[in-house]
């Protein structure tokens, strides 16, 4: 049986890899005003002035983020589940309070308290463990959606198309409470509301006395069964329990969705506690992690990604949740649930740099299967998909809910799904020379569909798209489009070098050499630098691309005109834009923060061009801006330091890796006087 720890003795718990505190995590600042002198002597970067904003709604970055590669969930720092799709990740929500107080919620702390003493994953992994502290005593709840040895021995998975492994998921959320210290009064409140809050749950009694109750919607939902040791109660839509804990004491909850047997008693509730946790250190052990203080962030990263894998198909989400907005009530808000191949592959990347390929497989199995239509026959690749493959995510609204601190719409679906985006060509086939290249050949199984994506790109470079950002204003000639479109002949004719089509690599080599000159006369302002589309004056972030995909050489002085213009006018309090919302036509109105993931790109990019204290400089602010649990949403407001967007956000992530990957490789190699790059030659 597992054993709990002892409370921290501080208020903040340690970091996600069991070391203390990273030196350069700062606590924020609550007056705006209030603000370094490193950053009043040379006004570039910011530091997060926080928030004094009262809401209903816990800001973003206080949630916290569980899967089984799976499902997952988001809870709240007062103990809440908010965020809950059953059975998929893409689901309608059995748990919605995130966009709708009133959606559902599932709670378990103290009565009377929603604020803790402290909060932490266990290293290693996805449970989270928080502390709370009442006048009378402490007690310490840890959640985890289980995950336990293989269990379809008996019959194969209707839904598991991939190599199964060693663990999967147990379809559970288990949490756990001890009690440490004095005398705590625990309350527990299930409270589902299924399909987004427009069908109301219907509680029964299943147990010998009040230890279990079955929620029911339609035949459509899934059924809950809540098995605990506490006594439950039934009051309309809601399964309450209440009791007084004494030191020594300990109880569990587990909300289960499937035919597996729940935990019966707390020392069975623990060992599942336990199989999960080394579920977790077993994976994360695989990586190859340097010996720096910064290797926390890697190691959370890391574990966010594989979290946000759908293991069963091998699709990776964009993002856990749906219409969290990019502007505090504005309308820039979009179901991120589902696989884009730009994410994806971008993410490959990230755990690529860490030793953690064996996602890639998996991922690329997944574009295998989606690029044959029913009848077995090669479709285009499309920009995203559904996870477990779906072709068509038709985008609607769901005006009976307020959305998160009043942003409207609420969406479901994504039409972006019909849009035409031409860097996807490119960042395919950069994945798979990364991931193969060490391999020195390429896999029979994959060659024909990448051929088919160079075809894909040779045929529509000259044409306009709606670009990395997804404008849905007119279609232009996107420069980082065209970009990735010589990203895909260059990557293409190298894989092709290595599969022994000497042919195919001529050919490419060739169209790759007259988009490269295309982009070079059309892409480039008179400054020289890379410009948003053909034509125009407006920077954009994307062209950082144009380094870290080895476009240009990091020496040539339309890439450092380029990044020292993205970092001087493209910022605001030094955080990277992804482009002038009022130069640019997004189809939408209202302003964004900044993305997150632009900035790690511009840390990158100053690494490359040899700027390394400016990019450490921007390196640890963008840490210092992490949620308590080191996790990123999209976007960060210039102004307040508050996360925006949907959340935790893979691109921000697999961007954080490469990022400080690129400069602990610098910092290891100044001396010497040579630089290794994150991602060496491509």
């Amino acid at each position: 049986m597992q054993s709990f720890d002892e409370p921290e003795s501080n208020v903040r718990p340690l970091d996600g890899d069991g070391d203390s505190l990273d030196p350069i995590t700062i606590d924020t600042p609550r007056d705006p005003d209030d603000r370094p002198d490193a950053q009043l002597s040379d006004g570039y970067l910011p530091t997060t002035a926080g928030s004094t904003r009262h809401s209903p709604f816990p800001p973003i970055d206080d949630y916290a983020f569980l899967s089984d590669c799976e499902t997952n969930c988001l809870i709240a720092r007062n103990g809440s589940v908010e965020w809950l799709c059953l059975p998929r990740p893409d689901s309608p929500s059995v748990f919605g309070a995130m966009l709708d107080r009133s959606a559902g919620h599932f709670r378990i702390g103290p009565v009377g308290r929603n604020v803790p003493a402290a909060r932490r994953y266990l290293p290693g992994g996805l449970i989270v463990e928080t502390t709370w502290q009442t006048e009378t005593g402490w007690i310490i709840v840890r959640d985890a959606l289980v995950m336990g040895p293989w269990h379809n021995n008996d019959r194969r998975s209707n839904s598991h198309r991939r190599t199964p492994m060693d663990w999967d998921a147990e379809h559970m959320l288990l949490r756990t409470v001890r009690c440490v210290n004095g005398v705590v009064n625990l309350e527990m409140s299930c409270e589902p509301a299924f399909d987004y809050h427009r069908e109301p749950a219907n509680w029964e009694y299943t147990g010998e006395v009040y230890e279990q109750a079955v929620a029911r919607g339609s035949d459509d939902s899934p059924t809950l069964t809540l098995t605990t040791d506490l006594r439950l109660g039934l009051e309309g839509r809601e399964a309450r329990a209440r009791t007084r804990m004494e030191e020594g004491e300990v109880c569990f909850v587990a909300l289960s969705w499937s035919e597996l047997p729940p935990p019966r008693t707390f020392e069975e509730a623990a060992q599942k506690m336990w199989s999960t946790t080394e579920c977790w250190r077993q994976w994360i052990t695989l990586g190859r992690f340097p010996d720096h203080p910064w290797r926390g962030y890697l190691q959370r990263s890391a574990l966010t990604l594989k979290g946000l894998t759908y293991a069963p198909t091998g699709a990776l989400l964009a993002a856990a949740t749906t219409s969290l907005p990019e502007t505090p009530g504005g309308e820039r808000n979009w179901d991120y649930r589902y696989t884009w191949v730009r994410d994806s592959t971008f993410a490959l990347w990230g755990l690529y740099t860490l030793g953690l390929d064996q996602e890639a497989d998996d991922f690329f199995a997944f574009l295998h299967d989606v690029c044959k239509g029913d009848d077995g026959k090669p479709v285009p690749l499309q920009v995203l998909y559904g996870i477990d493959g779906e072709r068509e995510l038709t985008e609607s609204e769901l005006p009976h809910l307020s959305g998160y601190d009043g942003a409207r719409p609420v969406r479901i679906g994504n039409g972006a799904y019909e849009q035409q985006q031409h860097d996807i060509w490119g960042t395919l086939l950069d994945s798979v020379y990364l991931h193969v290249k060490s391999r020195r050949q390429v896999p029979e199984t994959l060659w024909p569909m990448l051929e088919r994506q160079v075809q894909a790109a040779i045929e529509n470079w000259r044409k306009p798209d709606r670009g990395i950002w997804e404008v849905r204003g007119e279609p232009k000639h996107f420069t980082s489009s065209k970009v990735m479109c010589w990203v895909a002949l260059d990557r293409g004719a190298k894989l092709a070098e290595l599969h022994g089509e000497y042919d195919y690599a001529k050919k490419w080599h060739d169209i790759a050499d007259e988009i490269r000159a295309d982009i070079l006369d059309n892409g480039v302002d008179s400054r020289g630098v890379f410009t948003q589309s053909y034509g125009s004056d407006s920077l954009d972030a994307s062209l950082l691309l144009v380094v870290l995909n080895r476009f240009l050489p990091p020496t040539d002085h339309r890439v450092r005109a380029t990044v020292l213009a993205i970092a001087d006018e493209l910022t605001e309090n030094g955080l990277v834009l992804r482009y002038r919302t009022d130069e640019t036509d997004d189809g939408l109105s209202g302003e964004e923060g900044s993305f997150t993931i632009c900035s790690f790109w511009l840390v990158s990019a100053l690494v490359e061009i040899g700027e390394l204290p400016r990019a450490r400089q921007l390196c640890e602010r963008l840490l210092g801006y992490a949620s308590p649990l080191k996790l990123y949403a999209e976007e960060i407001d210039t102004s307040t330091g508050r996360h925006l967007g949907n959340f935790p956000q893979a691109f921000t992530h697999l961007a954080l890796i490469n990022a400080v990957m690129h400069v602990i490789r610098a910092e290891e190699t100044h001396n010497a006087g040579q630089f290794a790059p994150a991602h060496p030659e491509r």
